[in-house]
């Protein structure tokens, strides 16, 4: 059984920075896919980032390239995503994603809250 646990959330003041963290158990995921998303108060989910468990290759939305970074590490199983340059519109809860196949993303964390105070 898939499990993803994100950690890391907090309260941030705009500028800072926050790493957060997803813990990965249940199956292996040498071929995953993983990636962030965020879902605002009022708004739908959005994606961010992504990054192949294999090769590293990533992905960033607009919104967030340039000041987020998504990395792995494969001894602990965990994928990162280090935010920096926070903005207060980066307020939202922040869920890890898995795609073990070609299809979509399959496994959701339970979220973290990420709040940016001005």
């Amino acid at each position: 059984q898939v499990q993803l646990v994100e950690s890391g959330g907090g309260l941030a003041q705009a500028g800072g920075s926050l790493r957060l963290s997803c813990a990965a158990s249940g199956r292996t995921f040498s071929s995953a896919r993983m990636g962030w998303c965020r879902r605002a108060p009022g708004k739908e989910r959005e994606f961010l980032t992504s990054i192949t468990w294999s090769g590293g290759s990533t992905y960033y939305a607009d919104s967030v390239k340039g000041r987020f970074t998504i990395s792995r590490d494969s001894a602990k199983n965990t994928v990162y995503l280090q935010m920096n340059s926070l903005k207060p519109e980066d307020t939202a809860v922040y869920y890890c994603a898995a795609a073990l196949g070609r299809g979509g993303y399959e496994y959701w964390g339970q979220g973290t809250q990420v709040t940016v105070s001005s």
